[in-house]
């Protein structure tokens, strides 16, 4: 009885192994139009909310992006090329707001060394579209 657990355990890790290797991983930017799907782009702004900072994704090479429900705020920073979604952002913000002044650092997930800094651009809010009955 026991061998027979053992093999069916075994087979279920071989039968569904390749079943989660078959789903193509997303780019960070097709994640990022993943995320914009359904929204429209407001004015952007140098500073949100240290409120709309809470949920926060980094997007390889391409935007972190700040909150979620109806809107979200994507930011690109300037060199957004150092962007790596296994590292740690540091900001330095002087009040309630994150702005794209404010000094955002990064440090390496496993050493917590630093190892660069990112220059954020302006925060481009996306709203959801009310679809129409």
């Amino acid at each position: 009885m026991r061998t027979l657990a053992i093999a069916l355990i075994a087979a279920t890790a071989l039968l569904t192994g390749p079943a989660l290797e078959a789903r193509p991983k997303l780019t960070p930017q097709q994640r990022l139009d993943k995320l914009l799907d359904g929204r429209v782009a407001g004015r952007p702004e140098h500073c949100i909310s240290s409120f709309d900072t809470r949920e926060m994704q980094i997007l390889d090479k391409t935007a972190i992006v700040y909150g979620w429900g109806n809107t979200i705020w994507v930011n690109v920073p300037r060199n957004a090329k150092d962007l790596d979604d296994d590292n740690i952002l540091v900001t330095h913000t002087t009040g309630s707001q994150l702005c794209n002044l404010d000094i955002v650092t990064t440090l390496d997930r496993s050493s917590h060394f630093f190892n660069g800094s990112i220059s954020l651009g302006e925060f481009v809010p996306y709203r959801r579209v009310a679809k129409a009955d």
